[in-house]
């Protein structure tokens, strides 16, 4: 994946991981019943992919052959 492509890859990633950081972070409300999306977890995912694409930028920057 090219340059431009990972970058926006990287930013749309890691505005996902925030904002389900901040779902995650929130106190249940006890009215609406419990959460059905998993935010924790999907905000470790999203941590994971980033680093994936943050060795994939720095394999770029640094000219090393694709794999």
């Amino acid at each position: 994946m090219p340059l431009i492509p990972t970058l926006i890859s990287l930013a749309a990633v890691v505005g996902f991981g925030v904002f389900a950081g901040w779902r995650g972070a929130r106190p249940p409300d006890l009215i609406r019943g419990p959460r059905l999306v998993p935010w924790r977890f999907l905000m470790i995912v999203a941590a994971a992919v980033a680093l994936a694409l943050i060795v994939h930028l720095v394999r770029l920057v640094a000219g090393a052959p694709e794999v």
